[in-house]
């Protein structure tokens, strides 16, 4: 059985919860950076090796990214599970938080049971340094692709007029200046009322796009939004729904495999494992702090053609070797 470097365990974990959210695939840079590196990393970091510590390495990984997420998000959180539980109590779907909750549990049923029945295989027969490679390329063309078309769609429609908020009226003092917080929505909350508008089976296509990440290469966040702009949100809004589509994802994708942090394989490498996952998760909630302001002005296109630069870079790699 392989073992865990301290350098592993740092480079390692420091990406994942940066390329877990950027469009750049989280688990295609943990193949390929090993496979380009070589020697012991090749062989410690290999995730199809069935009986491989990195698999638990993985585990904690995932667990610290879903928080890292919770936290920025957790505002969002409260809302969205408050709405589902006074749905389920009062059996209506009325207010916005109510609707996005139910959208993102069904958007999220698709990739959850792909993932049940098909990581195995993906990982085992796909996650190899050449085809992560060739995902990667694909990954940067359909960010490109998705970023033509939207571009292609929003000069063939006219601006959407934005309305503004009808001023409050409020009395002066401590209690109008409540009211006022009290009716104005945060930027937050007017995100969360857009998505909640999406139709049932458009945000289950989105959910569903996620599916694709199980590919090495592939990026879950990427696949979500280009579904997303595909369906006529904007890059923040794509964005802003990708995220919050991952968060349980990726935690019930750790917390199902928990018990290996526990079992033999995490044997000798927890003090790795604790000190990688800090890292993702500290990753993960400057990454999505960084890029829900990043598409508020910004497009795919330079992930785009980092995927692409990358992954032909690594294919010419492997080939002159």
């Amino acid at each position: 059985m392989g073992t865990l470097s301290w350098l592993e365990a740092i480079v390692i974990g420091g990406l994942q919860g940066v390329a877990e959210l950027f469009p750049v695939s989280s688990l295609g840079h943990s193949v390929l950076i090993p496979a380009v590196v070589g020697g012991s990393w090749a062989q410690d970091l290999d995730v199809t090796s069935p009986e491989s510590p990195y698999l638990a390495f993985v585990v904690g990984l995932h667990v610290a990214t879903a928080i890292g997420l919770i936290v920025y998000f957790w505002r969002d959180w409260v809302r969205i599970v408050r709405g589902l539980v006074t749905s389920i109590v009062r059996r209506e779907v009325v207010e916005p938080e109510q609707r996005l909750g139910w959208l993102l549990v069904l958007a999220t049923i698709p990739v959850g049971i792909a993932g049940l029945v098909l990581e195995h295989v993906f990982r085992v027969y796909l996650s190899r340094p050449e085809p992560t490679a060739a995902f990667l390329v694909l990954n940067g063309v359909l960010l490109l692709v998705a970023e033509r078309m939207r571009r292609r769609s929003e000069l063939r429609e006219p601006e959407p007029v934005t309305v503004p908020l009808s001023p409050v009226r409020v009395s002066a003092g401590p209690a109008g200046a409540a009211h006022r917080a009290a009716a104005v929505p945060t930027a937050e909350e007017l995100a969360d009322r857009r998505l909640a508008q999406l139709p049932v089976g458009r945000a289950m296509l989105i959910g569903a796009a996620q599916i694709a990440a199980l590919a090495p290469g592939i990026s879950r966040s990427g696949s979500a939004m280009v579904a997303g702009l595909g369906k006529g949100l904007s890059h923040t809004d794509a964005a802003r729904f990708s995220f919050l589509l991952a968060t349980p994802v990726i935690l019930a994708a750790g917390v199902l495999k928990v018990g290996d942090l526990a079992g033999p394989l995490g044997d000798g490498i927890r003090p790795q494992i604790l000190v990688g996952s800090i890292l993702s998760g500290v990753g993960a909630y400057v990454s999505v702090r960084f890029l829900t302001r990043y598409f508020e002005t910004r497009s795919l296109r330079p992930f785009g053609i980092y995927c692409i630069v990358a992954g032909l870079a690594c294919l010419a790699w492997f080939q002159l070797r």
